[in-house]
């Protein structure tokens, strides 16, 4: 916006502020008036240091005349000199206003800005953050799981890691419930053959649930060498839109029947899992101290859960909107970057911000609560509590003191710890305030095995 030159030589006068109405709760906007005068001694001044090392054909550097440098370069130091004196004037009125700024502003022309005379007059909106009054928690109610870790717990995770570690050997018999059977089938629809429906020396577990269950059963009384067809219907909400709720027929053919072989639990089955004596009673324990820390974990984890939903739900509070498009920019980065790190090629791949709007309003009401419940009550992390979640993390590794020196060796790793601290400090302090009542529930169940 231009405004009416004032001669540089006039006196200076200081920028003023004054509040202008607005709608937005969080947003602020101040009337900025910068006298022209101190925006014209600016300009002059940049304008001599631009001629300090101007160049131009037929003057030597730092020669050219002011006036030309003044017609090549005016503009440009005039446009710096305006963006300085505003951030100056914005400043100023930001602590003189008392404002925690939420984060960045814009500049808007202002209605007097017509009528001022040897003033630059523009508007400046910002966002504040919100004032926020910590509620009452008394009359919550949070559920903890207490969860055994009995013999029958590592008996079972002892199963899943002798089916982790099964072999199969070629049978000469009809194929049965878990049996690896290795197929060839050709599929039609409508007596035509589609996309995907044909394949050779196609291998899979009877009953493990990765085919659709028609086909995943179709194999059971075979033997290698025979032949069926089979029908099958495919859901609804098929994940291939093109093949959603139609009905095919696949000419299965068997190959191989293979035995499913489970090891023994043994010396050598406990060296292979890290038990370098091969005392299965030592690996017993370890299972069991590893269950026991994942079951610590999850209820951990249920707990946060429940105690950061009852701080959303008991304190709503306007949030502020340029905060909640960085968190989703944030969250959106992090989309693409995990879809990278699982092979995906990204280029090309647009990852709109906008998808995580709703999560991103989540993260940064309640990290809100967290800060002020924080500083309320004097929560900060201690090095010490830093230091015990670091090693109690290190524990699932193999060389725990390496991960110890991996989070100390690098400050956003360690902040990242710190952040966790924070965090089960004010679940602590809000659990304190609020009904605790602890609910048995099975490791089975808890699990999810």
């Amino acid at each position: 916006m231009e405004a009416q030159n004032v001669p540089s030589q006039e006196t200076t006068q200081p920028a003023t502020a004054e509040a202008a109405p607005v709608t937005n709760p969080l947003e602020r906007k101040v009337t900025l008036r910068i006298p022209e005068a101190t925006i014209a001694q600016e300009t002059e001044r940049l304008i001599r240091q631009y001629a300090r090392t101007a160049k131009m054909p037929g003057f030597r550097p730092g020669k050219v005349p002011l006036k030309l440098v003044e017609k090549l370069y005016g503009s440009d130091a005039r446009s710096q000199a305006i963006s300085q004196a505003i951030e100056t004037a914005l400043s100023k009125a930001i602590k003189e206003g008392g404002y925690r700024v939420a984060g960045g502003y814009r500049i808007e022309p202002s209605e007097e800005s017509s009528a001022a005379e040897g003033e630059f007059v523009v508007d400046a909106a910002f966002e504040v953050y919100p004032e926020v009054t910590i509620a009452e928690l008394r009359e919550v109610e949070v559920v903890k799981p207490v969860v055994a870790v009995d013999e029958a717990a590592v008996d079972q995770t002892l199963e899943e890691l002798r089916k982790q570690r099964a072999t199969f050997e070629l049978v000469d018999r009809p194929a049965q419930s878990r049996d690896r059977v290795t197929v060839d089938f050709v599929g039609t629809i409508d007596g035509q053959p589609f996309e995907g429906g044909s394949a050779t020396d196609y291998a899979f577990v009877i009953g493990e649930g990765r085919m659709l269950e028609a086909f995943d059963q179709a194999p059971l009384g075979m033997k290698a060498g025979e032949q069926k067809m089979v029908e099958v219907t495919f859901p609804a909400d098929y994940h291939v839109e093109a093949l959603a709720g139609k009905t095919a027929q696949f000419q299965l053919t068997v190959k191989r029947v293979e035995e499913r072989k489970l090891p023994e639990v043994d010396a050598d089955f406990a060296r292979a899992l890290g038990i370098e004596d091969g005392d299965v009673a030592r690996l017993r324990e370890e299972i069991k101290k590893s269950l026991e820390r994942e079951v610590k974990a999850r209820i951990q984890s249920e707990v946060k859960r429940q105690v950061f939903d009852a701080l959303l739900t008991k304190h709503n509070f306007p949030v502020p909107t340029s905060l909640i498009q960085a968190e989703a920019e944030t969250l959106a980065e992090n989309a693409k970057r995990d879809l990278q790190m699982r092979g995906l090629k990204v280029d090309g791949i647009t990852v709109d911000p906008r998808w995580f709007v709703d999560e991103a309003a989540r993260r940064v009401r309640l990290g809100l609560v967290i800060g002020e419940i924080v500083k309320q009550y004097s929560l900060a992390a201690k090095p010490e509590q830093v230091r015990a979640v670091i090693e109690e993390i290190a524990q699932n590794y193999d060389d725990p003191e390496a991960l110890v020196r991996w989070y100390y060796d690098n400050p956003q790793r360690l902040g990242n710890a710190e952040a966790v601290v924070i965090e089960n400090n004010v679940v602590d302090w809000a659990l304190g305030q609020m009904v605790v009542r602890e609910e048995v529930r099975s490791f089975a169940a808890f699990m999810n095995r």
